[in-house]
């Protein structure tokens, strides 16, 4: 990636939810604002029933690899945002990435693989009791991230 591409990634990890939606397009007005490419993450984390399976639904309960599960996810998602918001450049131009492992681990190294210059993330802001006990991963990311993290929720009016 040579000298020339220092900083010029706007990281937005997403999980499919509103929240994502909603910080991936503040992420791609940020990119496009900034002159800067856009790199939308999945990370796919097993699940303790089915570890490196999805169950697919309405396929009679078969079972597909996640990667692959998530990578047709990612590109659906990513279709969609396209759709919706055909005006921001970055995000017509996103680039993606796939990967597996625990999400606050691999939202960091993400980042330094590409160097970003900010991560942009969404946050369903849980708090209280619930908070303590699932604690947030975008909190998490806040707390370790040496590059600034932007945590964006979605608009609850519909």
């Amino acid at each position: 990636m040579g000298a020339k591409s220092k900083h010029q990634v706007v990281l937005v990890p997403v999980d499919f939810s509103a929240h994502s939606v909603a910080a991936l397009e503040c992420g791609a007005e940020l990119a496009d604002a900034l002159k800067l490419r856009l790199l939308v993450l999945h990370v796919v984390h097993d699940l303790g029933e089915a570890p490196g399976y999805y169950s697919v639904k309405g396929m009679g309960k078969q079972l597909r690899r996640m990667e692959d599960v998530a990578a047709d996810m990612l590109e659906s998602f990513l279709r969609e945002a396209k759709k919706s918001h055909p005006k921001l450049s970055a995000l017509q131009k996103a680039e993606t990435e796939l990967v597996v492992g625990l999400p606050v681990n691999r939202i960091l190294e993400v980042a330094k693989k590409y160097d970003a210059c900010m991560i942009v993330m969404g946050s369903q802001g849980r708090t209280g009791l619930k908070h303590v006990l699932l604690g947030s991963k975008a909190e998490q990311v806040v707390h370790v991230s040496p590059i600034p993290v932007t945590i964006v929720k979605a608009n609850d009016k519909g």
